[in-house]
């Protein structure tokens, strides 16, 4: 009887426990045991105790999860597993306690570690699981959707109150060094402005002209929605220059949401109100989308298992849930929609 595990890495996302809930239904109704194991790959190279490493999934188990969001098994970033040694660790580690298979749920920095320990003899499953959205094979990753969500719904609440008291919103969004999030979120509210990491050195000045503009054109509720890995990529700028006495600000630290909007504020004359959603957006229960992506991608995950098939991982593209190799999926680079942005920009 062929033992299987199944983790999450990385930062959690929406849908992680509904993915774990259907690999545990599927490999129950394929005769496979699996073990859970926890706080990512940390679980597999001694850092913790057994029972703190591990946990057989058991039916009632898996179904008690389902509703919940973020990872019951948790989940953790593992700098050590960048070295061979932990690999090999890990690989050890699995065959000891019977393990012929792994499932693992999380980004790009997870699917490295599933390629190593594909390469050294562990067949590994990915499932992408992040809500950056920012691997490329795929059209979307298990979180994508629910965290777009939860931004429309705090961007419409926001430029209601904008609307009310005429002034304009700065909305900050997650997605790391993605713009998927901002992009998908200005589309569906009708924001007027967005900036996002893909566009390299751009000028916080061309944002304050975009955004006088509209006001002078009579929009002085306009909303603007910033990836939060957009700073790392706009030219460097002097926020001492024009930032209240009161506010300590050095030239090297990194512009924020709050920074911003004080420019912008100062600059258009405006009573521009900055705002940053948060963590609600990795913390929120999964929308229908990604949970039925997490039912036909665990479905799919165990089948290939199940026929000893390994170093794979799941997508979807255009409707339809496919596998390819793990190899060449991590070797496609980011395509940015430059035209889609210049669109939400113009109008």
């Amino acid at each position: 009887m062929k033992k299987i595990a199944v983790l999450t890495s990385g930062g959690d996302s929406p849908g992680m426990n509904a993915a774990v809930m259907e690999v545990s239904r599927f490999a129950a109704l394929a005769g496979m045991p699996l073990i859970g194991i926890k706080r990512g790959f940390n679980g597999l190279i001694g850092k913790f105790r057994p029972q703190d490493s591990y946990t057989e999934m058991s039916m009632d188990l898996a179904l008690d999860i389902a509703d919940l969001p973020g990872t019951y098994l948790r989940t953790a970033r593992c700098e050590e597993f960048l070295l061979p040694e932990y690999q090999e660790k890990a690989v050890n580690f699995l065959k000891k306690i019977g393990v012929v298979g792994l499932v693992v749920i999380g980004g790009d920095g997870s699917y490295q570690g599933a390629q190593a320990m594909s390469r050294l003899g562990m067949p590994c499953i990915g499932i992408p699981g992040t809500i950056d959205n920012d691997l490329e094979y795929s059209e979307t990753s298990l979180g994508f959707d629910t965290a777009v969500n939860v931004c429309v719904d705090a961007v419409r609440a926001i430029r209601a109150t904008s609307r009310s008291h005429d002034r304009p919103a700065l909305v900050e969004v997650m997605g790391r060094n993605c713009g998927d999030i901002a992009m998908a979120t200005a589309m569906s509210t009708g924001s007027e402005i967005v900036v996002v990491p893909e566009v390299k050195n751009w000028n916080i000045l061309d944002v304050v002209d975009r955004l006088d503009s509209l006001i002078k054109r009579g929009n002085n509720r306009a909303t603007i929605i910033v990836a939060e890995g957009a700073y790392k990529t706009m030219k460097p700028y002097n926020f001492n220059a024009f930032l209240e006495p009161y506010t300590q600000v050095f030239e090297d630290e990194p512009m924020n949401a709050r920074r911003m909007g004080h420019v912008l504020r100062y600059k258009t004359a405006s009573q521009l109100r900055s705002n940053v959603i948060g963590y609600t957006q990795r913390g929120h229960e999964p929308t229908a989308q990604d949970a039925s992506f997490a039912f036909e991608a665990a479905h799919m995950a165990i089948e290939l298992l199940k026929n000893g098939i390994g170093n794979e991982v799941i997508g979807r593209r255009h409707g339809r849930i496919f596998h390819m190799p793990l190899d060449k999926a991590l070797k496609i680079k980011p395509r940015f929609n430059r035209k889609l942005y210049q669109l939400i920009n113009s109008l």
